[in-house]
């Protein structure tokens, strides 16, 4: 599904980006928030950015997101052996 999202040239403007660096910075701020929310894996929202995974966990660290969900079922052990996986290229 492909979908359109207007901003009016104004909002773009005083940013002070051009409309590109703009969609690509409102794609970021999107996926950090819905994989915040756990709305999307962590793959998802690296697509969504437009990113690898490993460069969307360093994005997540600039903004204090925490990268690994702790739900007590096993799920840190898979998320740490991916973030060492996706470290070592």
């Amino acid at each position: 599904m492909l979908f359109n999202i207007t901003v009016p040239d104004s909002i773009v403007l005083s940013t002070r980006q051009s409309a590109k660096q703009f969609e690509s910075e409102a794609k970021m701020a999107i996926a950090i928030k819905f994989y915040t929310d756990e709305r999307l894996s962590l793959g998802q929202a690296a697509e969504l950015a437009e990113v690898s995974k490993f460069d969307f966990m360093r994005l997540l660290g600039e903004y204090n997101v925490p990268v690994f969900r702790f739900d007590g079922d096993g799920e840190l052990k898979n998320d740490v052996d991916m973030a060492v996986r996706y470290s070592h290229g």
